[in-house]
């Protein structure tokens, strides 16, 4: 690691308004106030096809890999799709492995149109502790997200400060020592089907 922690978003959103990316712009804005750097995946920019095991250098995959490799911290955003986070975010993650992920830091958030954010970031928490990830404490969720939002700014204050948190969690815990592995981790054998 380098002097100044490097915060990687994954942004799960195809969409060219995404809530969810604007978001975590205001992650990254918090993390770069704290001396990290940061770089803005978005996984509209990449060509990943679904994932297949006996496929795994496809298109953009090892640009993908090394983006996530480089962080420290790496933040996961989704939007709420049938109670759970997107496909291309799914996609994005069966790519990677613990290469990318073991004793990295995790931060998650996760935006919906309704009213209830929580489940796809219990799902994503469950993703990165079997990847033997630090996931942070603290998450970011933001219902009724368009509620929220006029012209790109979030405007309300209570969801802004947990979007804004997250940023620096993100940094803070950029060097915790990690943890064992968990069993999740340790009886995790990939996509070895």
């Amino acid at each position: 690691m380098t002097d100044r922690p490097h915060v990687v978003a994954l942004a799960g959103s195809l969409r060219d308004e995404s809530y969810t990316r604007l978001a975590l712009e205001i992650t990254l804005a918090e993390s770069e106030a704290m001396g990290a750097t940061t770089d803005c995946i978005d996984l509209r920019d990449l060509d990943l096809s679904v994932f297949d095991a006996d496929a795994r250098d496809t298109g953009d995959v090892a640009v993908l890999k090394e983006r996530v490799r480089a962080a420290d911290s790496v933040l996961l955003g989704t939007p709420t799709y049938h109670g759970s986070y997107s496909s291309v975010l799914k996609t994005a993650l069966d790519y990677c492995g613990f290469d990318e992920f073991e004793h990295t830091t995790v931060g998650l958030l996760s935006v919906s149109g309704g009213a209830f954010p929580i489940t796809p970031l219990d799902h994503l928490r469950s993703v990165a502790r079997a990847l033997n990830a630090w996931v942070i404490p603290h998450q970011a969720a933001v219902p009724q997200v368009s509620e929220k939002f006029e012209h790109g700014e979030l405007l309300d204050e209570s969801s802004r400060e947990r979007v804004a948190t997250l940023g620096r969690r993100a940094v803070e815990y950029a060097t915790i020592e990690p943890d064992p592995p968990c069993l999740e981790s340790t009886q995790n054998v990939g996509a070895d089907d």
